[in-house]
């Protein structure tokens, strides 16, 4: 397997069927936490960003010639979105100083608010999917990542009273 498939397809989590992307996002979470636990939420937001940078080069490699813009196994703009959806329980976690997975229901609102806008494809996510490019592959996801991620501050807002005034 070449590095640019290798990395498109996060070490192989795009290969597994059904649902690559529900793969590739799950896949992403463990390796969220390790960059978290690493260095806190400056790690985490570095890495989303040169993730995506490396998963648009890479993308651009896995697509040069095919028919389909954005094949099912390339993942890398799952794990990049999902990274951004889990900014506010990272930041979170760092500046409570806990365990980020002591805020595992952000976890939960993000891997379920996240996998929602991917699937659906509301407003933005789907005008990005629309483009048929190696950045529409990658916007989509980081699109999808930053509604997930306001849901998971509007959850927590919800859940710690902040909301109930």
């Amino acid at each position: 397997m070449s590095w640019s498939r290798l990395l498109a397809t996060f070490f192989g989590a795009g290969l597994l069927r059904p649902a690559p992307g529900t793969w590739g996002t799950l896949a992403a979470l463990p390796v969220a936490w390790a960059l978290h636990v690493l260095g806190g939420f400056w790690l985490l937001a570095a890495a989303t960003v040169a993730v995506s940078a490396l998963g648009w080069w890479v993308t651009v490699i896995e697509t040069r010639g095919l028919e389909d813009p954005d094949p099912s196994e390339i993942v890398i703009d799952e794990v990049a979105g999902m990274w951004l959806a889990l900014w506010p329980v990272s930041l979170g976690a760092m500046m409570q100083g806990v365990a980020i997975t002591a805020l595992w229901p952000g976890w939960v609102v993000a891997f379920l608010a996240f996998r929602f806008f991917d699937i659906t494809k509301l407003g933005p996510v789907g005008w990005a999917d629309r483009l048929h490019t190696p950045l529409g592959v990658m916007l989509d996801d980081l699109i999808a990542g930053v509604f997930a991620a306001l849901v998971v501050v509007a959850a927590a807002a919800l859940a710690h009273g902040v909301l109930m005034g």
